[in-house]
């Protein structure tokens, strides 16, 4: 969500109590066997068709996560696309048809489609939005009246306030009543109608903006209701409301992973990752979502971004042979102005140009979605660290990955699981030779790393430089 206040996101501390969640039947983990999603943040539909063709289905990306199909207010603003005034798809991305043919597009290419989905709110002001709908505040004609939003119409203040967070205003929006039956039956509606589009799951934006029983209740409305359903409920601690209430209804996005990257990454060491995940009080892996940076931190700082170099990548190299939680890899655009929207509206003609940084299609991260797939289901193995800032771990006999955060070469053998033979490094595009005691020796530069995996013996086709 634009703009969110800083308390709703702050602190590493273990967490306030979790209530019980519903008991609706929760989707854990990504289905499938891709469960890496690319987050193509604010490119025009048509670009992300392209995309799924040339660079995610290759990599084996198993979601493309697009922004909000809807009708928004106007203005150039990246957060304009987070305050719909319909469930039109006719917003700065593109129109319905091309919706359709992106969905269709991905999905020919192996990749399955999650839309962000902003049903906690409306607007904040009045206007006529991107598809020609005229609008105010608390009246979208056609889909809600004041009624609709007459909760609570004051600014949301207190976060150790359970009603005033899920029944008042984030941040002026024009807050739905998600506990009346004809605003769960819109929003359930405007699902499904994605769905029949061909969409494959859902982000819900702000989930933590609304009850646990609300959004399960929304759920059950559709045609599927196991679809799959990744919540945006950010971690606070003594906050009143907990992400874990959530993972009743599906995947819940743990904001403690993200953070935490940041810490150690940038002021600890990466051998304290040894135990990351439940280790150190996240949630349970099957139902947590994971990221280094999203749209909302990379821009408010609580997190890596793509302006920490060498700190930020293998950071991304670290989520992705590590096996906790579904991680998505955010793919945006340069930025000063934390406001400023998407370069060319949207249209992304080439990777690394215009200001688009193309993270997903980076060499160092792309490649090790392959490395992830490969690795699926393999317990960490053949654990190695100095103690400090270098580390090394395997997934079973099927993949290994060491990582250099020092500002000098390593140079070491290193003990494996993996069978004999010739390996590529799909972080350098390199070949390794693996002995029959399953040792390689390699030289890592300073902060690089070493990847190997079972299905990339040859260096070819290792993922495109960034």
């Amino acid at each position: 969500m634009a703009r969110r206040p800083l308390s709703a996101a702050l602190a590493l501390a273990a967490g306030a109590a979790a209530l019980v969640a519903p008991t609706t039947t929760a989707q854990a983990a990504a289905p499938g066997d891709k469960d890496v999603t690319a987050v193509l943040f604010e490119w025009k539909f048509d670009s992300v068709a392209r995309a799924c063709t040339d660079s995610l289905g290759p990599a084996g990306y198993g979601y493309v996560q697009v922004s909000p199909p809807q009708e928004h207010i106007q203005g150039g603003q990246w957060w304009t696309s987070y305050q719909p005034v319909s469930y039109k798809i006719a917003g700065r991305l593109g129109d319905r048809a091309s919706f359709a043919a992106m969905v269709n597009t991905c999905h020919a290419a192996g990749v399955k489609v999650v839309a962000d989905s902003v049903i906690n709110h409306m607007s904040a002001g009045s206007g006529t939005g991107t598809g020609g709908s005229s609008y105010t505040k608390y009246d979208y004609p056609g889909v809600y009246s004041a009624a609709d939003m007459d909760d609570c119409t004051a600014q949301i203040s207190n976060y150790q306030d359970r009603a005033n967070v899920q029944n008042c205003e984030l941040v002026g929006l024009a807050d739905l009543d998600t506990g009346e039956d004809y605003v769960r039956g819109r929003i359930a509606a405007y699902l499904d109608d994605l769905r029949s589009l061909g969409v494959d799951g859902f982000r819900i934006d702000a989930a933590k903006h609304m009850p646990a029983a609300d959004l399960a209740n929304i759920k059950s409305r559709l045609g599927d209701p196991n679809v799959y359903w990744k919540q945006e409920a950010i971690y606070g601690a003594g906050e009143a409301v907990s992400p874990d209430e959530y993972t009743g209804t599906g995947d819940v996005q743990e904001f403690r992973y993200a953070r935490g990257l940041k810490q150690v990454f940038n002021n600890e060491n990466l051998a304290y990752l040894k135990n990351y995940g439940e280790g150190w009080g996240f949630m349970p892996s099957s139902k947590a979502a994971v990221f280094v940076d999203n749209h909302d931190t990379e821009r408010g700082g609580d997190t890596l971004n793509y302006k920490d170099g060498a700190n930020y990548t293998l950071a991304n190299v670290f989520m992705l042979a590590w096996p906790y939680g579904s991680p998505d890899v955010h793919s945006g655009y340069e930025w000063s102005d934390k406001d400023a929207g998407p370069p060319n509206g949207g249209t992304v003609n080439a990777c690394y140009s215009d200001g688009w940084k193309c993270q997903h299609a980076w060499r160092e991260i792309s490649s090790m979605v392959g490395f992830r797939n490969t690795a699926r289901g393999e317990a960490v193995t053949d654990w190695w660290d100095d103690g400090g800032d270098r580390i090394a771990f395997g997934r079973g006999a099927k993949a290994y990955v060491a990582i250099n955060h020092e500002g000098s070469a390593l140079t070491r053998t290193f003990q494996t699981s993996l069978p004999a033979g010739d390996y590529c490094d799909i972080q350098s595009g390199n070949g390794v030779k693996v002995n029959g005691s399953g040792q390689f020796t390699a030289t890592l530069g300073a902060n690089t790393a070493v990847a190997l995996q079972v299905n990339a013996r040859t260096c070819t086709g290792v993922g495109t430089t960034g």
